[in-house]
This record gives structure tokens, C-alpha cells and sequence, in this order.
């Protein structure tokens, strides 16, 4: 059974998070020759004032 997590800044729409999921359910399902049922995708969505780079908060940074 994989377990996949995705850690990202917040912002992606449901609509993207949609898409990846069939995505990477297609591509795991294919390569690990399993059924997708057992195939599981999580999202961990950090907001920018908790997560940082370059000595600081992503909402301090430019985009």
C-alpha cells in the first residue's frame, strides 16, 4: 500500500491537487503494479507564515 505525502506552500487551487492525484495514482499504480484503491495521497499545506527559506518567512519573500 504506498503512502505518498506532499508538502507544499499554500495556494494550489483544489482543481491542481485534483489533477496530481490522478497523476501520481496512474504513475504508482504502474510502476509498483498495484491496484489504485490501495494507492494513497496526502496534502500538507504550509501557510508562508510558518515556513521559512534564505533566513526567512516566505511571506516576507518575493515571489
Amino acid at each position: 500500500m504506498p503512502f505518498i505525502t506532499i508538502k507544499n506552500i499554500e495556494g494550489k487551487t483544489v482543481e491542481q491537487k485534483r489533477i496530481l492525484v490522478k497523476k501520481l495514482t496512474n504513475v504508482i499504480s504502474e510502476t509498483f503494479e498495484v491496484d489504485p484503491n490501495v494507492i494513497f495521497i496526502f496534502f500538507e499545506d504550509f501557510s508562508k507564515d510558518n515556513y521559512g527559506k534564505k533566513g526567512e518567512l516566505f511571506s516576507y519573500l518575493e515571489e
